[in-house]
């Protein structure tokens, strides 16, 4: 079994799979003449200005929900995986693929809101819906149906929940299996009550987890000032192998540096668009602009943060390609790779503080990410059921996602790590190869919406005046629903 494991994830994580999300990331860029600069400004608008109906979420909302599944355990434990395995220069190539991954959540999530749907009063959609309205093949939206419910509902909550398991027990010295039960409960409370009720914990707790975090690396970062300039070297003389202690492992820096960012900010995975899907907005760029934006906030700011709070105060270990051979030996080698290394350099700085911070950040973090992963995991099950009574798949998915996040709190790290890796690697090959084909409509999203702005309209999408098949809910133009209360 191990060796069937340690295959798939081989196939699915080698250098095409690098190249490919790297090229698509670029691509997009040049096709969308670099908009994730141009319109920054129009991103942080558009965060605050649309609001919730009946059938839809506000564009913060979805923001924050989007977040909550972007931010998680690879913001700290992925993190220091990647300088562990890649060196420092890991980070510069985390920095790179968010640049260009920003693009890339345009597109995916501009998609989302074309091609989706109303079901049984709220909105609907994914790689799932715009594959197959756009290809006009139910196969192949099927296909990412079944990768998309197979990893969020079984592949990936173990990595936050292991995570959280890990953080609980060094911090607090509680039981994996005490946590496990703990976050079991939880998450069956919230997500009983559906899209609305992990929407509002979002909104709530996503934006005060994420400013605690950085608060504390900028603490961090100004009591190290002096090592500001010597910091920001290592990382770049290491991304491209000029510093002579990292140089024999540049092809490691890179690799990691993307699956983490990937992992991370999941810009190309297929997660955001649905989130994206359910905001109430009168423009689908609206809400794509919004969804690059947050690759900014999670990899740049909250990467950024762990990163910085591990190299100012040298809290890691770094290790050869076959993870056995010390190159850095800061902290010992019996210190286990990932979230430790975060707590101990926030202990190192304050003294006792590191340790429970560290684990309530990435309890917030990763439980937040797990609520995400269950509303991308039930959209795709209302997909891939369509027409039929969802009440039986839509119970055997929450008893299964509930029983997912118990196991990965008592499983090791090692083993959750590479189940989650390779459901994000299914869900990022099939997604990335429909972008190829369907990116069009997200491009001429984006033309729309600058020309209306540039005529001084609050723009509204029309798919039937721009020609798009199958954006059934958009063909006679927006339709305003009535604000929530």
């Amino acid at each position: 079994m191990a060796d069937i494991i340690n295959t798939l994830y081989s196939w699915l994580w080698s250098t095409p799979m690098i190249v490919f999300c790297i090229a698509a990331g670029v691509i997009f860029t040049l096709m969308t003449k670099f908009a994730q600069v141009r319109l920054i400004g129009d991103m942080i608008k558009q965060m605050f200005r649309g609001k919730s109906s009946k059938s839809g979420i506000s564009s913060f909302q979805a923001l924050s929900l989007a977040l909550s599944g972007r931010v998680g355990t690879g913001n700290i434990a992925g993190v220091a995986t990647a300088i562990a395995y890649g060196g420092p220069g890991a980070v510069f190539w985390m920095w790179l693929i968010a640049f260009f991954g920003a693009a890339t959540a345009y597109v995916e999530s501009t998609l989302g809101q074309i091609y989706k749907e109303k079901v049984d009063g709220e909105y609907r959609g994914g790689p799932a819906y715009y594959i197959e309205k756009g290809l006009n093949r139910r196969w192949a939206g099927m296909i990412f149906g079944v990768a998309g419910l197979l990893a969020m509902a079984v592949l990936m909550p173990g990595v936050q929940s292991n995570a959280i398991s890990a953080g609980f027990d060094n911090a607090f010295s509680i039981s994996p299996w005490i946590t496990g039960i703990f976050l079991a409960v939880l998450l069956g409370v919230i997500i009983i009550g559906g899209v609305k009720r992990i929407a509002n914990v979002a909104q709530l707790v996503v934006p005060f987890m994420a400013l605690g975090y950085i608060l504390v690396a900028l603490v961090i970062i100004f009591m190290n000032i002096e090592a500001v300039p010597g910091v920001f070297k290592l990382i770049f003389t290491s991304a491209f192998g000029a510093d002579q202690l990292f140089g024999g492992i540049l092809g490691s820096a890179i690799a990691w540096g993307v699956k983490r960012g990937i992992y991370s900010n999941e810009a190309g995975q297929g997660t955001g668009p649905h989130a994206a899907s359910a905001a109430e907005v009168s423009h689908p760029a609206k809400q794509g602009l919004v969804q690059a934006f947050s690759i900014y906030i999670d990899t740049l700011l909250v990467c950024s943060a762990t990163a910085f709070m591990i190299l100012f105060t040298g809290s890691y270990n770094v290790y050869e390609s076959d993870q056995s051979t010390l190159i850095v030996n800061n902290i010992g080698d019996s210190v286990e790779v990932g979230t430790a290394y975060t707590q101990m350099a926030v202990d190192s700085q304050l003294p006792g503080f590191g340790s429970p911070f560290v684990a309530i950040a990435l309890f917030f973090f990763a439980f937040t990410t797990i609520m995400a992963y269950y509303y991308i995991a039930e959209s795709n099950v209302v997909y891939l059921f369509k027409g039929r009574n969802l009440k039986i798949p839509m119970m055997i998915l929450k008893i299964a996602m509930i029983a997912a996040t118990f196991y990965g709190t008592v499983r090791t790290s090692t083993l959750a790590w590479t189940l989650g890796d390779i459901g994000l690697g299914f869900m990022v090959w099939t997604n990335l190869i429909g972008l190829v084909f369907l990116y069009k409509p997200a491009i001429q999203a984006l033309k729309d919406y600058e020309e209306q702005k540039k005529q001084g309209l609050d723009p509204e999408y029309n798919s039937t005046k721009l020609g798009v098949k199958n954006a059934d809910f958009w063909e006679d133009g927006y339709k305003k629903e009535e604000e929530a209360v």
